[in-house]
């Protein structure tokens, strides 16, 4: 997740384990088209297209769509390098009242970055796209299991170690 605050960032990083990094999204409409682009530094590494408020969708559905648990790995190094958090974290979202919800043709393009590598997950197809306006609140998580407690510490910590050997973890 990238994003242009840095208190978000460390907070969305160490509390839920969102892995997050300094980076400028922009989300703004032009005519009849909404434009959001992604710029690490000065590089451009995503732009993505819809129609603005093209068709109205089904609010019934986003609601409990935006209801529904949401599931994150959260794993933090140790100062050595070796995994000292890694759990999976069930997170909602609450309070949530939905202004507005609509769905639209899309398109999205990604550009190869060294340190910013959304285009290494390549887009074959835009399914869906859904534009929404909410106020929500990102509600506290929860531990639901941790894979470095025993007796499965052994089997689980060398899934961390190689997911950290494969440049998944962030620092």
């Amino acid at each position: 997740m990238f994003l242009n605050d840095h208190p978000p960032i460390a907070g969305g990083r160490e509390l839920w384990g969102f892995p997050k990094k300094l980076a400028g999204p922009s989300l703004r409409t032009e005519t009849d088209t909404l434009v959001g682009t992604l710029d690490y530094g000065p590089v451009r590494v995503a732009t993505g297209t819809m129609g603005y408020k093209h068709r109205q969708a089904d609010a019934e559905t986003t609601l409990l769509d935006l209801a529904s648990p949401n599931f994150l790995l959260k794993i933090i190094p140790h100062v050595d390098g070796s995994p000292r958090i890694c759990e999976l974290v069930e997170y909602r979202l609450e309070d949530i009242r939905l202004k507005g919800v609509w769905t639209g043709p899309g398109a999205l393009t990604l550009h190869a970055h060294a340190l910013a590598p959304v285009a290494d997950l390549p887009v074959v197809e835009v399914v869906s796209t859904t534009h929404l306006v909410a106020d929500l609140t990102l509600g506290l998580g929860k531990v639901v299991y941790d894979y470095l407690q025993e007796p499965a510490r052994s089997t689980h910590c060398d899934r961390c170690r190689s997911l950290r050997d494969e440049g998944a973890l962030l620092a």
